[in-house]
């Protein structure tokens, strides 16, 4: 057993084929209709909402996290270095890692059963979610405080831990303050859940 089940304190943790086109057989055009518009319309090209960017991240992956933050990494013991986000204030933070586990439901139980809490842990839920394109775990808490982060009062923390298309399972966990709710650190989540694409992996961009 490794802390890379996912500390909540200080993170230490844990070519696309070229596929053949058959060629269609080339017909004459139709006539053109001088009173039809043949123009198509131009593809919208998809942004991340307004405050954030996209990130394509030296450790491979592509994630969008709001502007202005700052980035850090942290040896894991599994997989790739584990990396943060971080707000200028430090008031609220991003965490990717590697999963070691077999599947997220396993991670979890063995990060509430075993592995030390912040002072201060208390869970709101766990559940199987589906958002942001995302399926996966979700545990949703509060803390008193956070190893190595700065005093806020109480921190609302989601952690979500899913398959992602390379068949390897990842957290990204959103810190943030309690005040609102946990509304700011839920949007920061979705939004770099739904940006994420792993190391070596094409995805799509997301779209409206």
């Amino acid at each position: 057993m490794t802390v890379s089940l996912g500390t909540d304190d200080d993170g230490k943790n844990p070519e696309p084929t070229d596929s053949s086109t058959l060629s269609s057989p080339t017909f004459p055009p139709p006539p053109e209709d001088p009173g039809t518009d043949v123009d198509s319309p131009s593809p919208t090209v998809t942004e991340p909402p307004y405050g954030y960017t996209v990130l394509d991240d030296d450790e491979g992956f592509r994630i969008a996290v709001p502007e202005g933050w700052h980035r850090s990494t942290t040896p894991a013991q599994y997989g790739m270095d584990i990396v943060h986000y971080r707000s200028a204030a430090g008031d609220r933070r991003i965490m990717v890692y590697q999963v070691e586990e077999r599947t997220p439901d396993e991670s979890f139980r063995l990060y509430l059963s075993e592995v030390p809490k912040p002072r201060g842990f208390h869970q709101l839920s766990l559940e199987h979610v589906d958002d942001a394109g995302v399926s996966g775990t979700r545990l949703e808490y509060t803390a008193d405080s956070l190893k190595g982060e700065p005093d806020i009062g109480t921190w609302h923390v989601y952690d979500e831990r899913f398959v992602s298309v390379d068949g390897l399972i990842y957290s990204i966990t959103s810190y943030g303050p309690d005040s609102d709710g946990g509304a700011d650190a839920l949007r920061n989540l979705t939004t770099a859940l739904e940006w994420f694409c792993p190391p070596g992996s094409e995805c799509p961009v997301p779209s409206d």
